[in-house]
């Protein structure tokens, strides 16, 4: 082929315009091959100075030899890593060693050098100020947030303080009509006994007068009235009201002031990406299929068949009524294992280490398989746990929901270490229904995203690695049950439990497509291999469909 048509542009010699330039003479500013070298060099009387072209433009200084000071170092001995001259090289010393020309390795060096600058310079550089202003975007967003939260809670303990100081009013108020009532009972008998006394005291004042005057008339005439006031008045019992101020616990005011819900903070090692033009294009392109194909039908031994995960392309895990089944994509069982309470795994999933792990509820734990060895890696309290899944970092992903309140969340772990939760969106909203019962089947996407088939809230709910919402997927008559993701980022989910389908969406919440063309009944759980094959388990036949739809 000729060189000078070649689809990778190869820069021809100036001469013959025919073959790859290999030099270049400094004299004469011109561009040579191998063959025109030789040409070049014995057509001229002039002085050629012809160095390898890739050191055209390089200044070098030679140092003088130490054991021979009237030569140059022109050359280097990569065994002995040191500069030698030309007849060092004939030394024994270095005689079998590999020897290099120092201005061509120079040139190789600096031109190397020019890569690494210009990948700083228009690519590392950039993406570090990227992400400076991106911190600093956060800082900012958190200083406002933060403030707001503040703002809130000033807020709300205002409330608190003026529903406190109205009901305490509203005592005090009660208090005085209480003591009104009181005392105007007392004034009135203290009336009543004043009077009386007063008219005592005046008839004790006439019959004093009588008595003093011996008057028989007088004494014959004179109307006792002892006996009236012999009869004395009732006694106004008091019985003042009692105020019992009850304990303050802190506990109480803090539940009537309003949650605060955990801090959450998480370190992703590869968070920040290089993005490159080989990197971008290292991910072929899988294209969904018109017409999905079933390629194989595999029978399992379980009476019911709930969940489905495929570690790899030759292992496939169940989960169902006759516990966790290890089989072969032909069908071939491998292992067996029972629960520890001895009831049918809620959900499984398998670690990045190739270790089972399966959710159970009755017994509020996480649980690993460890060479057929049940050990326990997560207890949990008050919470119980639903669905898992296994991230690329190696973590855990847990779905759960309170005993009591029913609300639910995601929480992250790192072997038996809590690492994040995810309840609550930016506005303090619950991300997830808070129906305890329903399924929340859980998966991480490639891109990191959290993916959430919400079968409470007839949704898909995608959070990022964060926890910050990204989008909700909803549709007329979405149910959604069991999610998977593959290697395109697509996410994909089954509805519709008694005619099956799988739901195709992108990472950014856009429908793509339906798969609805295979017999799939009562399709709860979904997996996919490494070759984008998809794994759906039907709960009645015990059956598992796999399907192509790339």
């Amino acid at each position: 082929m000729d060189p000078r048509y070649s689809a990778q542009n190869v820069l021809l010699c100036d001469l013959c315009e025919l073959y790859a330039l290999q030099s270049h003479c400094q004299t004469c500013k011109i561009n040579l091959c191998m063959k025109c070298v030789e040409i070049h060099l014995s057509s001229s009387s002039l002085d050629h100075e012809v160095v390898p072209y890739v050191g055209r433009n390089l200044h070098f200084h030679y140092r003088k030899c130490q054991g021979h000071p009237d030569n140059q170092c022109e050359y280097r001995c990569q065994e002995c890593d040191i500069p030698v001259c030309f007849v060092c090289i004939s030394n024994s010393n270095h005689q079998g060693h590999k020897i290099v020309e120092i201005l061509e390795n120079s040139s190789i060096k600096i031109l190397d050098l020019e890569k690494e600058f210009e990948e700083l310079e228009k690519q590392i550089y950039p993406k570090y100020e990227e992400i400076a202003s991106d911190i600093k975007l956060d800082r900012a967003h958190l200083e406002t947030h933060y403030a707001k939260l503040t703002l809130a809670v000033d807020k709300q303990g205002e409330n608190l303080q003026r529903e406190i100081t109205t009901i305490v009013n509203k005592r005090k108020c009660d208090i005085d009509d209480m003591k009104s009532k009181h005392i105007a009972t007392l004034i009135k008998q203290e009336d009543e006994t004043m009077r009386i006394s007063s008219e005592l005291r005046q008839i004790i004042s006439d019959l004093k007068k009588v008595i003093e005057s011996n008057d028989g008339s007088l004494a014959s005439v004179y109307k006792s009235r002892n006996a009236e006031f012999r009869r004395f008045p009732p006694k106004v019992e008091i019985s003042a009201p009692i105020f019992s101020p009850r304990q303050i616990h802190k506990e109480q005011v803090t539940r009537i002031l309003g949650p605060l819900s955990d801090l959450s903070i998480t370190i992703d090692e590869n968070g920040y990406t290089l993005k490159t033009q080989e990197s971008d294009s290292s991910l072929p392109h899988k294209p969904l299929l018109d017409e999905p194909k079933l390629l194989k039908t595999i029978n399992t031994e379980h009476a019911l068949l709930f969940r489905v995960t495929c570690f790899s392309d030759e292992e496939i895990w169940t989960g169902g009524s006759h516990g966790m089944k290890l089989y072969t994509p032909n069908g071939k069982i491998l292992k067996t294992i029972t629960t520890k309470s001895g009831f049918w795994p809620f959900d499984i999933a398998v670690t990045k280490n190739g270790e089972l792990v399966y959710t159970d509820p009755d017994l509020r734990t996480v649980n690993v398989v460890k060479k057929k060895h049940i050990q326990e890696l997560i207890q949990l309290k008050g919470w119980v746990p639903r669905h898992v899944c296994s991230t690329l970092a190696g973590d855990l992903l847990v779905t759960m929901f309170h005993e009591k309140n029913k609300q639910s969340k995601v929480v992250r772990y790192s072997g038996p270490a809590k690492k994040q939760t995810i309840q609550f969106d930016e506005k303090g909203k619950l991300l997830y229904s808070s129906e305890g019962t329903s399924y929340k089947y859980i998966a991480e996407n490639k891109n990191l995203d959290i993916c959430v088939a919400d079968n409470g809230a007839d949704a898909v709910v995608v959070v990022n690695q964060a926890g910050k919402l990204r989008f909700r997927y909803t549709r007329s008559s979405f149910k959604p049950r069991g999610i998977t993701t593959d290697s395109q980022s697509r996410i994909l989910v089954s509805s519709d439990e008694r005619h099956g389908r799988v739901l195709i969406i992108d990472q950014d919440g856009h429908f793509l497509h339906i798969i609805k063309n295979i017999d799939l009944m009562y399709a709860m759980c979904l997996s996919v291999d490494t070759q984008d094959i998809l794994y759906v388990p039907e709960h009645d036949s015990a059956k598992i469909r796999k399907i192509k739809y790339t």
